[in-house]
């Protein structure tokens, strides 16, 4: 099969210090992509993620903003266009959340959810829009969760913000379609990353056993289905919701 390429593009990656953010970012690094590398707070690990691109021989740059603020967000994409002369891809993938009864919740704890989860995506996707229309090109890709599909006890929030990132996707894709601009949406499952460091061993192949295919997904299975949305061999899909939970639901 051959590799996409995406020699030339401009991507812009949120959340891309850790988990799957680098890995998406470390994906399309390898075909070619110029990666603007978002984070919140951690400098360091966010210039680990440059530096593993630089090993795989690309080219990119990191940009601190909070994307939960919109003028953070634009400053964002503004510095990427700026700096690196264009954005052709954007992915949406920053993302929070509480594990706990819903009843148990403060009015803090969820709106800094929604904030981050759904309102960082509208942002971003605000802030570019613009720029990929009067190109007439453009790729956006969220990540969802397959929660947002579901519904997951004691994550309800947190479903609830990713259900509302699948309806904004197949909604903005349907605007932005005749613009030559496509719009879809990634839903991991269970992935082997520091925000499901909490559980326990014993919990943890209680998981593994829930899902067909016996085991946690890895950053690389998101970001090669991220890849693959943002290549040539996506060109006709857009407004899709793509799970990655290895058959689970």
């Amino acid at each position: 099969m051959k590799v996409e390429s995406l020699k030339g593009k401009v991507a812009v990656v949120t959340g891309a210090s850790r988990g799957i953010g680098r890995s998406i970012a470390l994906e399309l690094a390898k075909v070619g992509a110029t990666i603007a590398v978002n984070y919140k707070s951690n400098e360091g690990e966010a210039k680990k993620t440059l530096k593993y691109i630089k090993e795989l021989g690309g080219i990119g740059l990191i940009v601190k903003a909070d994307i939960s603020i919109y003028n953070e967000a634009k400053l964002l994409i503004d510095t990427a266009i700026e700096q690196l002369g264009r954005v052709d891809i954007l992915v949406n993938n920053a993302g929070i959340s509480k594990v706990g009864l819903f009843m148990d919740m403060n009015e803090e704890e969820w709106n800094q959810i929604i904030d981050v989860n759904f309102k960082g995506t509208i942002n971003c996707c605000h802030s570019v829009v613009k720029h990929m229309v009067s190109r007439k090109c453009g790729c956006i890709v969220n990540i969802s969760s397959m929660w947002g599909n579901v519904g997951a006890s004691c994550e309800t929030v947190y479903s609830a913000s990713k259900g509302a990132v699948n309806l904004f996707t197949r909604a903005l894709a349907k605007e932005l379609a005749p613009s030559n601009i496509r719009v879809n949406a990634v839903a991991p499952g269970v992935i082997d990353t520091e925000m499901n460091n909490w559980l326990s061993s014993e919990e943890r192949k209680a998981l593994e056993e829930e899902i067909p295919m016996g085991r946690f997904g890895n950053g690389q299975d998101v970001g090669k289905t991220v890849l693959f949305l943002c290549g040539e061999g996506a060109a006709y899909t857009t407004g899709q919701i793509i799970t990655v939970d290895g058959g689970m639901i």
